[in-house]
């Protein structure tokens, strides 16, 4: 198959930078070249394209409507082409995981222990990104995710990694001021609440057969992040992922206040694409997480 022409990436370049200012001269001197040398790199990208990038009006250059179009791609690429290069030179022959994860689970959980996992794997270097969402791997640059909710991606394999066990937790200063020794004494604490899990109070209090007054009441946040700085600031009662709080009540900083926890149908799950399945990185991550979480 014939390959088609394609422009350097210096005529590309001088074209980006032309287009951004709207000026070939200060084109040329963010580039160091010539004004020269900026117009025959862009006419020539315009004749190997066989449209005008640009208008000449009244000694003003404009973008055309295909220049306009034209500008939107060859910004992503060489964006792209920026990030790959990087990335080369960042890691050298050492494989890359590029791995996405919900952001509580890679900052509470996950981050911690990662030292460990590349002390294993000195092979692998890992690039972590949050993303709370599934995506698509064909569109976006991850080889797995750690992904909370059902085992179910579109696309994707899953592999079950924990359970999502949620506890209410206190303040030390909050549980003695409320005197809250029992799940019913929660009824007249402030119950901090959790936008994606609204209903999350309630069904704890079902779970211990208690019914308050209160399940649905408290000042709400979109992360467990901050309830759990909510919680440190004495503001009231949370509901949280063991996991996430473990490390602060080992060491004192805040309290479980019921043996009770909130079972849960959903939970973490180490996901990656079909193709991706048995690639070394992959698998070694994958591995390396069952043994971690099961231990």
């Amino acid at each position: 198959m014939k390959r088609a022409r394609l422009p350097s990436i210096t005529a590309l370049t001088a074209f980006e930078s032309a287009a951004r200012h709207l000026n070939f001269r200060r084109a040329a001197d963010e580039l160091h070249l010539t004004q020269g040398a900026v117009s025959q790199q862009v006419r020539q990208l315009e004749e190997n394209l066989g449209v005008a990038l640009f208008a000449r009006v009244r000694q003003r250059v404009l973008l055309t409507g295909p220049g306009a179009r034209y500008l939107e791609e060859v910004r992503r690429i060489l964006r792209d082409l920026g990030e790959v290069t990087n990335q080369a030179m960042a890691t050298g022959d050492k494989e890359i995981l590029n791995l996405a994860s919900v952001p509580t689970f890679a900052v509470k959980w996950l981050i911690p222990r990662l030292p460990a996992f590349l002390a294993m794997h000195p092979e692998v270097n890992v690039n972590l990104v949050s993303r709370s969402a599934p995506f698509d791997f064909a569109k976006e640059p991850f080889d797995a995710a750690i992904h909370y909710g059902e085992p179910a991606w579109p696309g994707a394999v899953a592999t079950p990694l924990m359970d999502e066990d949620m506890i209410p937790v206190s303040s030390r200063t909050y549980r003695q001021a409320l005197k809250l020794r029992t799940p019913a004494d929660l009824g007249r604490a402030t119950l901090l609440q959790q936008f994606t899990r609204p209903s999350a109070w309630q069904d704890w209090f079902r779970h211990v057969q208690v019914e308050p007054p209160n399940a649905f009441r408290g000042p709400r946040f979109d992360s467990f992040n901050m309830i759990l700085e909510a919680v440190l600031a004495d503001m009231g009662a949370a509901l949280l992922p063991r996991f996430l709080v473990a490390s602060d009540i080992a060491q004192g900083r805040i309290v479980q206040l019921s043996r009770f926890g909130l079972p849960s149908s959903r939970g973490y799950h180490f996901v990656c694409p079909e193709a991706r399945r048995d690639a070394p990185a992959v698998v070694a991550c994958r591995e390396w997480l069952l043994a971690a979480i099961a231990g």
